[in-house]
């Protein structure tokens, strides 16, 4: 999308596509005013209202406008990626934990709290997924032994989706399994 700005004023945006149907430049650009859409935000715009807007307009510029309509500039998609870089969520080493849970028997601060319990810190957390009455809960978690916290997670009743780490619990599992058939095959 492109900015349409005239004395000042933002008017709208265009989309490149659009642009290029246009076989006729020289017309007046009231004669495009139909292919203008409107989305901005203002200065004050908080990013996550920002990522929300580029995700709904699938652009990659965003206009910014003060409060008489007059345009400042524009923030581009990677201005929010250098945002959510910096964040210890993308930008510390950790362990990445994604587990799930009715939405109604879930709770926030029962995930913070076994995860603290079990000496981790929270780095990053947020609902990655929310379908059939299941809410999915991405947790990034600061380097220590995950083993516990997986099993605590467990014992609460969450199921572990995704783990980038090595889960004991699974290991000896398969370990003993693998040993069961060794035996069944004697």
């Amino acid at each position: 999308h492109l900015p349409v700005v005239e004395e000042g004023l933002l008017l709208g945006l265009v989309s490149e596509a659009d642009i290029q149907t246009i076989e006729n430049g020289d017309l007046p650009l009231d004669d495009f005013r139909y292919l203008f859409q409107s989305f901005f935000v203002s200065e004050s715009i908080n990013w996550f209202e920002l990522l929300k807007i580029f995700a709904l307009h699938e652009t990659s510029i965003i206009p910014v406008i003060d409060e008489l309509h007059k345009y400042l500039g524009y923030y581009e998609l990677s201005d929010i990626l250098h945002i959510f870089n910096n964040t210890p969520f993308l930008h510390e080493t950790g362990a990445i934990l994604v587990v799930s849970k009715g939405i109604n028997d879930y709770s926030f601060s029962q995930v913070a709290q076994i995860a603290e319990s079990n000496n981790a810190k929270i780095l990053g957390a947020f609902v990655s997924g929310y379908e059939d009455e299941m809410i999915e809960i991405t947790i990034k978690l600061s380097d220590h032994d995950l083993n516990n916290t997986i099993q605590t997670f467990r014992r609460y009743s969450y199921e572990i989706l995704t783990s980038f780490h090595m889960d004991e619990y699974l290991k000896t599992l398969k370990e003993r399994s693998d040993y069961l058939q060794k035996y069944l095959n004697i």
